[in-house]
């Protein structure tokens, strides 16, 4: 079995790696913490020439036509670099948001801004209790004439300060099940009742909450069907999942090299620290955790491109496991650092909180634990 990269794919995974290295220094990192909108639009844009932002659409609308593995292979350099950029928000969320669920009207306007770095989008997904079940939705969109009012608010909007449009997860019925009744609605967040407030975080990454008071949308603005969007939203939520696998996969591996090379040069007793067991072993098991964590990243990317059986069950096996290796990694790191490792000045704090942040997005451990149980005792079980 071949679990390598192609070639193409290892000529982006090696030009990432360059590009991020030479203007994505950790000084850049720093900068954006005390930047309100979190990143350098002009990066950006540099991104965008590079067709990053167009990677996983198609050419018809001005992307790449590349794969989620693709996507992937990025996904893990960014995390590796710690890129303070909205890619996640707008390209991952929204721009499959699109690409699934949105119409060639919808798509056609909208995806080509996208892909040129002009446009930024995002998901309002979670409100009071950031429960990721279709219980959690709760805003409204009552009818109002011939279209409906939005009324509620959304917490932990990655990039909602600076995002154009959000993908917005609204109750439209109570009739049924939980899962029946949401819809997706495509909002302009220049609306009038729509109002922004920035959310405190130690990460880089920008939080909002956006409170919709009474804002008008119409069918033209609905993702997929009236009434049954929560497969969409599942299926926007297992492709982004999929790369914060990806990236979390990226900073520890970065954060274990680190490691690796300190513990080679500290001297201790005479000696490299890295002789002694205690940190040669605490190495081993961050590699351990590094490379199972990119084989699950990795085969949950293939899994989600195909539209494989396993694919949800494929996304919180990684979803789960990457998100607690890239903790762990980052704490053996600090443990190998030593005092150092506590200092605002050495860089390995910065990447836990990184897999902090990580760590809650898109559903924590424990909450894609539960998915695993429930889908392989379906598995083992099937109609029971």
């Amino acid at each position: 079995m071949d679990f390598g990269l192609n070639e193409e794919q290892e000529m982006l995974k090696t030009m990432a790696r360059d590009f991020l290295a030479a203007e994505c220094p950790k000084s850049h990192v720093r900068a954006m913490l005390a930047e309100e909108r979190g990143f350098s639009e002009a990066l950006w844009a540099k991104m965008a020439e590079l067709g990053w932002l167009g990677l996983p659409f198609p050419e018809a609308y001005g992307g790449m036509g590349g794969s989620l593995v693709d996507l992937a292979v990025l996904c893990e350099e960014m995390g590796r670099a710690l890129l303070p950029s909205p890619f996640l928000s707008t390209v991952v969320m929204g721009g499959t948001a699109l690409m699934e669920g949105g119409i060639e009207e919808q798509r056609g306007r909208l995806l080509p801004k996208v892909a040129s770095g002009k446009l930024f989008l995002t998901l309002a997904q979670l409100e009071d209790g950031a429960c990721f079940d279709a219980s959690g939705v709760n805003l409204r969109a009552e009818r109002r004439g011939n279209g409906r009012a939005l009324a509620g608010s959304k917490l932990f909007v990655p990039d909602g300060l600076v995002s154009d449009y959000a993908v917005v997860a609204a109750r439209t019925s109570d009739a049924g099940q939980q899962e029946e009744g949401i819809t997706l609605f495509l909002v302009n967040l220049t609306a009038p009742g729509v109002a922004r407030v920035v959310l405190e975080s130690t990460d880089v990454g920008k939080l909002a909450e956006l409170t919709f008071k009474d804002v008008a949308v119409t069918s033209a603005d609905v993702l997929g069907e009236v009434d049954r969007g929560w497969p969409l939203l599942c299926r926007i939520n297992r492709v982004a999942a999929m790369a914060a696998s990806a990236q979390a996969v990226g900073g520890a591996q970065q954060v274990m090299e680190m490691a690796v090379s300190y513990a080679s040069d500290r001297i201790q007793f005479g000696r490299p620290i890295a002789t002694f067991q205690a940190i040669k072993h605490r190495c081993a098991d961050m590699l351990v955790d590094v490379e199972t964590a990119r084989t699950l990243a990795w085969y949950a990317a293939w899994a989600v491109d195909v539209r494989a059986p396993d694919e949800e069950l494929a996304v919180s096996v990684a979803k789960a496991w990457c998100s607690d290796a890239c903790r762990r990694v980052t704490a053996n790191a600090i443990q190998v650092h030593g005092g150092i490792g506590f200092t605002w000045d050495h860089d390995v704090h910065l990447y836990f909180k990184r897999a902090r942040a990580i760590e809650v997005l898109l559903g924590d451990p424990d909450w894609h634990r539960e998915k695993v149980c429930a889908l392989f005792e379906a598995q083992v079980q099937p109609g029971v």
